[in-house]
């Protein structure tokens, strides 16, 4: 059978599997596996006659879903919120890997931007952060403590104020999204042209290395938090534009879902990020360098492993799981 008629003969079916799996609960345990059934044959014959065609890795995207669906069903409630971190966001993760890769390419571009505006205008910086930030700023540069603005306040209301913060900073990168994704877009834009001109402005006072190994102690997850939300932003976006098979609004239902999934799962790392401001940071003129750096390599491993990494393995054994059920 040509591919075009294997595609158009089972085409129907697939996308009824597909709405079938993205409800919040099944209502037919039995149709739904015969469904799965369906589909893993699908994947076999597909996988024998067309090995490399894009179907292949459409069924295997849909039959991993399905295969997590049915499982979780049978998991008890106190294990869901287990399996929610451990399989179906890196699942997602790596799904939606191109938005996440997307993000992190808008980020980097604003962030440059930031800096090259900051380095050919001396009064940009000014006009990015506000007179008052920056001639603090200079007054703790002078005094020898580059990072003292993370030190004023409380432990507890410095990580209650600046979690709220960044929570706020993320939901709108996600919110914003609903406008074909522009409006993350801008978030990541005025945060990243605040960082990389903010950056800029230590490397150009000679204080770089002490802003780093202090800045970066929470910034590392908080900042890599924030670009996750954006490409959950960017999968609303998406969602709306590009609606593919599905009529528009149920395609806007699908990306909310799996945008809010991806923001949720967001969440500890922000927590985290904003206790590490609140409590570490501000002591970090007094720690040794192999600690600070240490702190942030270990932060940035752990979340970059999450979303990048983890997904991979999480994926690569769940087709094995598939493989077996053929």
């Amino acid at each position: 059978m040509r591919e075009v008629a294997f595609i158009k003969q089972n085409k129907a079916k697939w996308i009824d599997f597909e709405n079938a799996i993205s409800e919040s609960k099944i209502k037919n345990p039995d149709v739904l596996s015969s469904q799965y059934i369906n589909v893993i044959n699908d994947l076999a014959y597909a996988q024998t006659f067309y090995p490399k065609s894009y179907v292949v890795e459409y069924l295997n995207q849909i039959s991993a879903k399905g295969f997590q669906k049915i499982q979780s069903t049978k998991q008890h409630g106190k294990n869901r919120i287990f399996l929610f971190w451990k399989t179906e966001v890196p699942l997602l993760a790596y799904e939606y890997r191109k938005f996440i890769y997307a993000a992190f390419f808008i980020f980097s571009f604003f962030t440059f931007i930031g800096v090259i505006s900051a380095t050919n205008n001396a009064n940009f910086v000014r006009s990015i952060l506000g007179d008052n930030y920056v001639n603090q700023t200079i007054e703790n540069i002078e005094a020898g403590d580059p990072v003292a603005v993370y030190k004023s306040g409380s432990n507890w209301g410095s990580f209650i104020g600046i979690t709220i913060n960044n929570l706020r900073v993320g939901l709108l990168a996600f919110i914003l999204g609903v406008f074909g994704g522009l409006g993350t877009i801008y978030i990541l834009f005025k945060n990243c042209i605040m960082l990389g001109s903010f950056q800029y402005f230590f490397y150009e006072k000679g204080v770089l290395w002490e802003s780093v190994r202090g800045i970066w102690i929470h910034g590392a997850m908080e900042i890599f938090a924030i670009v996750i939300e954006a490409a959950a932003g960017l999968i609303l976006g998406a969602s709306i534009l590009f609606p593919a098979t599905y009529s528009r609004y149920t395609s806007f239902k699908r990306g909310a879902k799996v945008g809010i999934k991806i923001l949720i799962s967001t969440f500890p790392f922000t927590f985290l990020a904003g206790f590490l401001e609140g409590f570490v940071t501000r002591y970090s003129n007094s720690m040794p360098n192999v600690l600070s750096v240490g702190i942030i390599i270990i932060t940035l491993f752990v979340i970059s492993y999450y979303y990048l990494i983890y997904p991979f393995y999480v994926n690569r054994s769940y087709i094995k799981n598939l493989q077996k059920n053929v």
